[in-house]
């Protein structure tokens, strides 16, 4: 196995970095799948329908590394599965926040040296002619071919309404103010182009209403096409996971689509030209 790619462009190891952090919010742990086209950032959530993980991020290479030398278990199977502590990763990327403006190259390798680990190399300008280079080690574990399966693309759940969110940072700052209140949220929506976010406690209810916003074209098996328009589909969903997800608005997304499976699941879709992440909240009950 072997694996290396090197970025020259500062908004893509910026991009990057962001993606990784926003792993680093949702999990301890993430596996990434290499192919000689494309990475998957995968984060499996229990309780997920269909088997579906929790997250779904795929990066095109092409748009990130300007060189990429892969080769994976096998010439039939080329492919690599790592599993890591994201928060390491991003950890090293975040260290280097300072150097952000003058970074030359940024090179991930697949290194073997007291146990496997991703190797980033970052070239940073110095006083003198030559660059100086910046070295840390993220420890992983290459996974058996027995295990690919459990991280595979998911399915397009069978969903009840979809919607275009609004822009992600103010319905960030709604959700921050919810969370003071309850620790679960509910996601309402209808066919008509409403999007309702509400919590309920001992002291208050509080809702808040979002109208005519715009609806995605699916050409989907299942996708909802008949249905009384002014009908809510909702799902109550944990307040802290949710509001990590909306993080994501610093990777800069065109678009986000938020698909609700009545009273199962929330799948959202968030939509950049360079990576696409699709997050899988399950439905929780609170008493």
């Amino acid at each position: 196995m072997k694996f290396s790619g090197t970025m020259m462009e500062l908004i893509s190891i910026r991009q990057f970095a962001h993606v990784v952090g926003s792993l680093a919010r949702l999990s301890k742990m993430c596996v990434v799948r290499i192919t000689p086209t494309h990475l998957y950032f995968i984060i499996n959530e229990p309780g997920a329908l269909n088997r579906a993980p929790g997250l779904w991020a795929e990066l095109d290479q092409g748009h990130y590394f300007t060189n990429v030398v892969m080769a994976g278990v096998s010439q039939e199977h080329n492919e690599i599965f790592l599993e890591f502590e994201p928060d390491k990763l991003s950890g090293t990327l975040s260290s280097l926040k300072s150097h952000n403006t003058s970074i030359r190259t940024l090179k991930i390798k697949l290194a073997k040296k007291l146990s496997p680990c991703l190797t980033i190399e970052m070239q940073l300008p110095s006083f003198s002619d030559h660059a100086r280079t910046v070295v840390h080690d993220v420890p992983v574990v290459p996974l058996p071919r027995r295990q690919w399966h459990l991280y595979q693309e998911p399915e397009m759940p069978h969903f009840s309404v979809s919607l275009y969110l609004p822009p992600l940072k103010k319905l960030r700052h709604v959700v921050e103010r919810m969370k003071s209140l309850a620790s679960a949220l509910t996601l309402s929506a209808n066919r008509k182009g409403m999007l309702v976010l509400s919590v309920t406690s001992d002291t208050a209810s509080v809702s808040t209403y979002f109208r005519n916003l715009s609806k995605p074209t699916w050409d989907l098996e299942g996708a909802p096409t008949q249905g009384d328009e002014e009908q809510l589909f909702s799902a109550t969903v944990e307040i802290k996971k949710l509001s990590s997800f909306l993080a994501g608005e610093q990777v800069g997304p065109a678009k986000v689509i938020c698909n609700i499976v009545d009273e199962r699941m929330i799948h959202m879709f968030l939509l950049h030209e360079d990576v696409t992440i699709q997050y899988f909240l399950p439905a929780t009950r609170t008493t």
